[in-house]
């Protein structure tokens, strides 16, 4: 009598339980070539014997175990009810083997010594898994697949264990939209009795939604239908979105959402007969077919307010319902009433108001009658409020953003404002709720907030080679959540050929646990202004800053708030003395004046060193539900700094930003800001000079106006060179003008910013599906238009070919000038300053200037509009952002570009 157990693999377990049979009243031994077998042993099932004659009983004698390795045969004998001296026959000898081979210890089961009483029970052990092993899984990791295996190593390993593993790992895969996954399970015998179990899995393609369906439709058509949900038939363009893979809890969801769509265009009767997904026969595709009853059409009948609490005035609620009889029906107005009755009653302090709609349906007149009523309740307290989750960040933290404390009376808008100012902290997960449960009595509230800690420490650390800065390091590092109070500690280093700086600032919100903010900033920066020619970035200026801030705020309201700062600054202003000076009296080799001619006159006058002592002030109102990611609310900034408590300069600078964003729709977030400044110098500049100095204004260009390059917008100074022949004569056009070469990389190009600026911004942020959320992808479009203007005209230079100041005298090392005769052989006579050649003789020049002209361009008020996309993104280096934008209107001198991006955190 034998069992085999059967397992799919290279080397096939087989199990086969054959049953003896009695002939003539004698037993017959059970075996593979003298009987066929009764059954065939199917895990973990075994079928019973057919039925035989009775049999008489006979005695086991001896029964022993064989073919055990690592199980005691007394272990063995336990799972059967064989005993020495007990009758047995042939239905208990099955019995035996249905339950060894039950406990799925056993590959193999056999009974022997059936004739002769001397019973051998023959076992072969389950072998023992060495290891698992997955093989073919590239969407789907280890990490991901494993916790759903429960064979492990130096387990017993079974086939019924196998089966249900796989069904697992399919499951798996069918929850990432992959229905045609294939696993097969193999078994690699090994010595010992160990095997390696291997799965083999084919992934398959992620099954897409081909096509969806929908009968029964007569008011609308199937794309309008298909717009309301969330789940998209594939196409080629939704490389980023994961709503074209079938999944059955969106399909649930999307009946849901059609249900509301009828019910929002007055179809109360609407219903969704069926839904079903059918799998295309290569089981990559599913195609969904919706069945629907539309029904009729209501509107609205009489809309009325019953109200039981004695502070709710139901005629004046009445009056401000937004339906009205003869309305068509919308079942989204009636909830949006239940929920904005809600609100009020918490505004009174209930906190558990009971607002129903009570319905009157008139199917012959089409009418729907709506009653809301709202039942009374008691006044509402807070008893507690919980804090949860929170490891790093200290209770006092979240509390203390808390508009409501335990004992005051509840308040839902204050609910909200604590929720949005929590959140604002971003030291937690998005999307933060407060929870509200009944407290210790029927007027008691117990508020909650579980919180999910986010990381609040950033290091950067980066090192490269760029064309333009060369060696570059850059080094920061910040907490936003430092020691777990909400202080901010930041530090930055950055080095390259043509800045360096070194940046240090503390913040502590909440001084002696008061609400006043102050903080410290100190730093020195070492920064290079620039032009291009030729492709070659060209030094201009060299501006060394040191200095440092102090800064306090304080709240006036809720909404308003008042922050104080004193600044203290000393800049060291000069140009290349090699480049941009030069000596015009001759009286040494070195040269002490700054060249107007080489470096243009409002680069001179940058020239100084000077301390700026200024004392400023920003008020602040802000009613934005999370100041960092908005996506309601508004923000109005007003600030000014004067400078001129001390120190070299004197001036007022006075700028204004605000800010408004709508969840317009399905979580597009609309915004416009709008932004503008002025600085006012107290100091009379002079003729052809600006009062107010070169690094003091304002700048406006990328990433203030998208469409237009760093600094590219405003007053700005370009040098044409004149175009000239061989001889050095001007080449002159048609009309007998001089021509000028107008390729851009041969203009030099020098911004100078503006003492008055305005930008505005109107932007559309575009949610994306759950793939690309995870991503943290943002696309957005957009139109900036912006101007920058309000300098005095500089004084310009026109030095046309030939022009005696494009050259200067070659002096001796006595500082001679000199005479020659030109010539193969020229004869250079010395002669002392203010002397004439000889006759016959010329002075000796050198041409050091190209001749040029300076124009003056883009000093006007007048806007400069750009549209275009881009893609915020929370890559792994930090938020990063890439814009495509074209400027639309611009002046004359601007810098646009198509093509930008930048990387680094949003200030």
């Amino acid at each position: 009598m034998t069992a085999n157990q059967a397992f799919p693999t290279g080397k096939k377990y087989c199990a086969a339980l054959l049953v003896g049979t009695v002939l003539g009243g004698l037993a017959v031994p059970a075996s593979a070539q003298t009987a066929p077998p009764a059954a065939t042993a199917q895990i973990p099932d075994v079928a019973a014997p057919s039925p035989v004659a009775a049999e008489p009983a006979r005695t086991i004698r001896t029964l022993i175990v064989s073919g055990n390795q690592r199980l005691e045969a007394e272990t063995v004998l336990s799972y059967t009810a064989l005993r020495p001296g007990e009758p047995y026959n042939n239905e208990r000898l099955d019995q035996a083997l249905r339950e060894l081979l039950a406990t799925e210890l056993f590959a193999d089961v056999q009974i022997r010594g059936v004739d002769t009483g001397d019973i051998v029970v023959e076992v072969r052990e389950n072998p023992v898994i060495n290891r698992i092993i997955l093989e073919g899984n590239r969407r789907l990791k280890d990490d991901k697949i494993a916790p759903e295996i429960r064979l492990s190593p130096r387990q017993i390993f079974t086939r019924s264990r196998a089966r249900a593993d796989v069904a697992r790992i399919i499951e798996l895969y069918r929850r990432q939209g992959r229905y045609a996954a294939r696993v097969e399970p193999q078994i690699v015998e090994l010595d010992q009795n160990r095997v390696d179990v291997v799965f083999e899995i084919d992934e398959g393609p992620r099954s897409k939604v081909r096509q969806i369906n929908i009968i029964g439709n007569e008011r609308f058509g199937d794309n309008r239908l298909v717009q309301e949900m969330a789940t998209r038939e594939a196409r080629w363009w939704n490389i980023f979105g994961s709503n074209d893979t079938y999944d059955p809890d969106r399909l649930a969801f999307d009946q849901q959402k059609l249900r509301q769509f009828y019910l929002t265009q007055g179809y109360a009767d609407f219903r969704v007969v069926s839904a079903v997904a059918e799998l295309t026969p290569d089981r990559r595709d599913f195609i969904i077919t919706y069945v629907v009853e539309e029904g009729d059409r209501y509107r609205f009948g009489p809309v009325s307010v019953q109200s039981d609490i004695r502070d709710f005035n139901a005629e004046q609620l009445q009056r401000t319902l937004p339906m009205e009889q003869g309305d068509w029906f919308n079942a989204q107005q009636v909830e949006d009433t239940v929920t904005s009755l809600n609100e009020l009653a918490g505004l009174f302090g209930y906190a558990f108001a009971d607002v129903r709609p009570q319905y009157d349906r008139d199917r012959e007149g089409l009418t729907m009658g709506i009653t809301f009523r709202v039942a009374e309740t008691p006044r509402v307290y807070v008893e507690r409020i919980d804090i949860s989750g929170n490891t790093v960040t200290q209770d006092k933290v979240v509390r203390r953003e808390f508009r409501l404390a335990e004992g005051d009376p509840f308040n839902s808008v204050r609910v909200s404002r604590s929720r949005d100012r929590i959140q604002s902290l971003g030291f937690f997960q998005e999307n933060l709720e407060i929870t509200q449960e009944q407290g210790s009595a029927p007027d008691r509230v117990v508020l909650g907030v579980a919180v999910e800690e986010r990381a609040t420490g950033e290091l950067q650390f980066s090192a490269g080679f760029s064309s333009l800065e060369r060696f570059l390091v850059n080094l920061s590092i910040r907490q936003r959540n430092f020691r777990g109070l909400g202080q901010e500690l930041r530090a930055a280093v950055n080095y390259s050929s043509y800045s360096k700086s070194i940046e240090l600032g503390f913040t502590e919100p909440y001084l002696f646990d008061r609400n006043i903010a102050v903080g410290f900033d100190i730093f020195r920066r070492d920064l290079n202004s620039f032009n291009f020619f030729n492709n070659n970035r060209e030094t201009t200026y060299e501006q060394v800053s040191t200095g440092g801030q102090l800064r306090a705020g304080v709240p006036l309201t809720e909404n308003l708030s008042l922050a104080l700062r004193y600044g203290l600054v000393y800049d060291e202003v000069t140009l290349s003395e090699d480049v941009f000076f030069t000596d015009p009296d001759g009286s040494g080799p070195l040269p002490p004046v700054c060249d107007p001619f080489r470096a243009g006159r409002y680069l001179c006058d940058v020239i100084g060193d000077r301390l700026t002592s200024s004392v400023g002030y920003s008020l602040l109102y802000s009613t934005l539900n999370n100041s960092i990611r908005p996506t309601r609310g508004e923000r109005l900034l007003f600030s000014q700094d004067f400078a001129g408590l001390g120190g070299d300069t004197r001036y007022l600078r006075s700028r204004f930003n605000a800010a408004k964003y709508w969840n317009v729709w399905n979580n597009f977030i609309f915004s416009v800001s709008a932004e503008g400044g002025y600085i006012h110098s107290f100091e009379d500049g002079g003729p052809n000079r600006d009062p107010v100095r070169l690094t003091d204004r304002f700048f406006l260009g990328n990433p203030q106006i998208r469409g237009f390059d760093i600094r590219g917008v405003g007053p700005r100074i370009q040098r044409l060179f004149y175009l000239t022949n061989p001889d050095g004569t001007p080449i002159l056009d048609d009309d007998g003008n001089p021509t000028f070469n107008t390729d851009r990389n041969s203009i030099v190009d020098d911004s100078l910013g503006g003492r008055a600026y305005y930008l505005g911004r109107a932007e559309l942020e575009i949610p994306l599906g759950a793939g690309a959320r995870d991503l943290g992808l943002r696309p957005s479009i957009f139109v900036d238009v912006g101007a920058l203007w309000g300098i005095r005209r500089p004084a310009t230079n026109d030095i046309p070919p030939g022009d005696p100041r494009l050259f200067r005298d070659v002096l001796t090392s006595e500082g001679l000038r000199q005479c020659t005769t030109g010539g193969a052989s020229p004869t250079v006579t010395p002669i002392p300053t203010g002397a004439s050649c000889p006759a016959g003789t010329n002075l000796l020049q050198t041409q050091v200037l190209q001749p040029f002209r300076e124009v003056f361009l883009g000093n006007t008020p007048s806007p400069r509009v750009s549209v275009g996309f881009g893609v915020n993104w929370n890559s792994p280096f930090g938020p990063f952002r890439i814009d495509i934008a074209k400027a639309l209107i611009s002046e004359p001198g601007d810098d646009t570009k198509l093509f930008t991006f930048n990387v680094g955190t949003a200030f």
